[in-house]
């Protein structure tokens, strides 16, 4: 009497239903991963980034060579933190298959670093020329950003994970 429990050999769900469910759910992520407007949205990104950048950089060109140290820090930052940009969407625009929102966590990890810098700069410019209470009130949207910014790392990299869930379901499924 040796009888082997059959969920053991298949820990995928044993109801019909939820079987269907899971190649839905991921017919259904995959298409909003690759859909036009999540495209376009990049493509937006990527504008946008690429055009502050050229506007700093023409701005800075054209200024005179006298420009503070501070200000051509802030240039040269600004400038990074667009063709960041840029280059992240030249990347997911690249991609011809699912990225099963690998781009969603690179995105957010380049929002952390951007928004932890933009707001350790402004805090430590606000703390140097400014009064405490206009320091502290920038530290704390700083800080705020940076929250926000964590929170959609997060929440990405959980959307992550779930797709990944649901493409080994399938695989699983599917041997």
């Amino acid at each position: 009497m040796s009888e082997q429990n059959p969920a053991a050999q298949n820990p995928a769900p044993q109801n019909p239903a939820a079987q269907r469910d899971v190649p839905e759910e991921l017919d259904r992520a995959l298409a909003a991963e690759v859909s036009l407007g999540s495209r376009m949205r990049h493509v937006a990104v990527g504008l946008v980034g690429g055009c502050a950048a050229a506007l700093i950089a023409v701005l800075w060109a054209t200024e005179p060579q006298s420009l503070p140290a501070r200000t051509r820090a802030a240039f040269a930052g600004l400038i990074a933190i667009g063709l960041a940009w840029a280059a992240f969407a030249g990347w997911v625009l690249s991609r011809r298959r699912p990225l099963f929102a690998r781009d969603r966590v690179l995105g957010a990890r380049l929002a952390l670093v951007a928004t932890a810098v933009t707001g350790v700069a402004g805090t430590a410019l606000a703390t140097a020329r400014a009064t405490p209470a206009a320091a502290l009130t920038t530290a704390l949207a700083g800080a705020a950003l940076v929250a926000m910014a964590g929170l959609a790392l997060a929440r990405a990299r959980s959307r992550r994970r779930e797709l990944l869930r649901l493409r080994d379901a399938l695989r699983h499924e599917a041997s």
